[in-house]
């Protein structure tokens, strides 16, 4: 197993997910920059609805959601590590 792998996750209010790594490193993945955001026509959509995004769980040590809606854990280990946070960041504009 990857030391990146995510093996526990709770998820949070706020569009936020509390992570641990198979190495031990945890952190929080949030998702609320851009959830916060709404509908805006791309992957991530049918996460808005916050039942939905509660409804997170972990497929090949992946955050993932209903739909194959997937987060890469290796990028957000690797910022958790640096930070203690992943953010997804909010989006300027529509996706065409």
């Amino acid at each position: 197993m990857a030391v990146w792998s995510v093996v526990r996750l709770k998820a949070l209010p706020g569009y936020k997910v509390e992570v641990t790594f198979a190495d031990g490193t945890t952190g929080i993945a949030d998702l609320g920059p851009r959830l916060s955001q709404g509908p805006l026509g791309d992957g991530f959509d049918p996460l808005c609805d916050e039942k939905m995004f509660a409804r997170v769980f972990l497929e090949h040590g992946a955050l993932t959601w209903p739909g194959g809606i997937d987060l890469a854990p290796d990028a957000m280990y690797e910022r958790i590590r640096s930070s203690g946070r992943s953010i997804l960041a909010a989006r300027t504009r529509r996706v065409a």
